[in-house]
């Protein structure tokens, strides 16, 4: 069973194609482009077939529809007349003398394709080189289409009606572009809302009604839906809304508290189970996979002791204007700390900002845009970004600001504190006011994993990553942190050895020179 689809089948609809981490473009445009350069790529294939028998100069690579009629006259001709005399021919060698392709094949690797010595294993051998064949013209039949339509407009309407198989969009998409999909008769058999859990109940229907019925009766076959209600509901900014209608129940969360049957996971794989012990608590035994146990697992984070703590920040946060929360202490520690993972050689993308307000993650960004952006040795992470829209999104490494220091917020929501602290595989480091979270009833289950580790950031100077062999029970020589201020004259001193170490490295340079 064939489980990867191949990109040529797979679209991406409305905007967010930035936030694909892929080279590949899934646009209507860009799903195109790349049909008419895979039909060049298999025409150019064709003229080297046509070539290899003999057929020089005859066009059969001018169009898919010349290439056609070479399949069919010359390419099938030859190949049944060659399964025809295999079936009589008694040579042990017929295979390697007759094969039609052989020239077309003989940069193939694995050579020789045929050894001549088992009549019957050589076939098998033909039968995959004429395997290849017929894929190859089977793709360049499937892009004829885009050849004879000569406008973008008609091979995007083909190309999203025919020819893709998996077609991704948000609801929102699905919602403003409903009449165009009905009038251009999109046709779908199966539905996959993902992150079902976090999308109103009314919006879970509209892309089940994306196509017209046929004899009164929807084509629709199957819907799968996968989510995690124990993660953030659907937002619903409306607090009369929200809180009296209910509004903010999605139709995941409804199916679950009906007791409809489902599927729950009782295994995970992304993090850590140091980690996942601060969230497996909300989910019926779950346990973890072997996976978590070796390799990467299995090691320390280089330059840390510990692969998780919550670090004491007495910070005082402050509202310049209604709701738009800020600490500045705990977002000076938090990019000093990055700070000094990327001098600890952590790549850029596997380390994630993240914070629980919107004012915060502003304020997060100015002090990275003024230490790190511009800066060669330190440069951007890969997001800053609230918890809230994190949510469904993982990385390597992640550092959490709670921001607050007079009351928990809406943290004490336990779905945003399960996103918050699920997001991370390899090492979290929440960084906050302990007292006041600590004492919260609805955080208490997280925080007894968290009192096993120092409120005071530990770090293990001299370690660098990818090369670090501790394992994650040893804490190393730990140097403490007791402050912010700390953190960022350790920076400092790390930061002014990296300079001398360019200088004397371009001095070293310009002598030879």
């Amino acid at each position: 069973l064939q489980r990867d689809v191949p990109a040529q089948y797979m679209l991406r609809l409305g905007q967010g194609e930035a936030d694909l981490d892929t080279e590949l473009n899934f646009t209507r445009q860009g799903r195109v482009n790349a049909m008419l350069a895979q039909r060049l790529e298999i025409l150019a294939e064709v003229e080297k077939l046509a070539d290899s028998l003999g057929l020089v100069g005859e066009d059969v690579a001018y169009t898919c529809e010349t290439a056609g009629y070479f399949w069919k006259i010359h390419i099938l001709a030859k190949w049944e007349k060659f399964t025809a005399d295999f079936a009589a021919a008694e040579d042990a060698a017929f295979v390697q003398k007759s094969f039609p392709f052989n020239d077309y094949f003989a940069n193939a690797p694995n050579q020789p394709l045929f050894l001549g010595k088992d009549k019957e294993e050589d076939y098998k051998r033909a039968k995959g080189c004429m395997r290849h064949l017929r894929v190859m013209f089977t793709s360049l039949e499937e892009c004829r289409a885009f050849e004879l339509l000569r406008t973008t407009g008609d091979r995007s309407e083909y190309l999203l009606t025919k020819h893709a198989k998996i077609i991704a969009m948000t609801c929102t998409h699905a919602a403003l572009k409903r009449h165009d999909f009905i009038k251009q008769s999109l046709r779908y058999d199966n539905l996959v809302i993902e992150e079902g859990a976090q999308i109103l109940e009314i919006e879970s229907f509209i892309p089940m009604l994306l196509q017209k019925n046929e004899d009164g009766h929807s084509r629709l076959k199957r819907v799968v839906m996968i989510g995690d209600h124990n993660q953030l509901p659907p937002v619903v900014k409306h607090m009369a809304f929200q809180k009296y209608c209910n509004m903010d129940q999605s139709m995941f969360t409804r199916f679950v508290r009906l007791g409809t049957p489902y599927m729950q996971l009782d295994a995970q794989g992304r993090a850590r189970s140091e980690i996942a012990k601060l969230y497996n608590w909300r989910y019926t035994n779950l346990g973890d996979l072997p996976n978590t146990q070796t390799g990467a697992y299995a090691l320390a984070n280089a330059g840390f002791s510990h692969p998780l703590q919550f670090v004491d920040v007495r910070g005082e946060e402050s509202t310049p204007t209604a709701f738009f929360y800020q600490n500045l202490e705990e977002a000076e520690y938090i990019v000093s700390v990055y700070q000094y993972m990327r001098m600890c050689g952590y790549p850029a993308e596997k380390i994630t900002i993240l914070t629980t307000y919107n004012g915060q993650k502003n304020l997060i960004r100015d002090v990275v845009n003024q230490r790190c952006t511009n800066h060669p040795l330190f440069g951007a992470p890969a997001k800053v970004e609230t918890v809230d829209k994190y949510q469904g999104q993982q990385n390597d490494f992640v550092l959490l600001s709670l921001v607050r220091s007079k009351t928990v917020g809406h943290l004490r929501d336990v779905r945003r504190l399960v996103v918050a602290l699920s997001r991370a595989r390899f090492g979290v480091y929440v960084f906050g006011n302990y007292g006041l979270f600590s004492d919260c009833f609805e955080l208490k289950r997280a925080f007894e994993v968290i009192k096993q580790y120092p409120t005071s950031l530990e770090i293990c100077l001299g370690e660098s990553y990818g090369a670090c062999t501790r394992t994650t029970a040893d804490t190393g020589k730990a140097t403490v942190i007791a402050s912010g201020s700390a953190m960022g004259e350790t920076v400092n001193k790390m930061a002014l050895e990296w300079q001398k170490q360019q200088m004397s490295a371009a001095a070293a340079g310009n002598k030879k020179k």
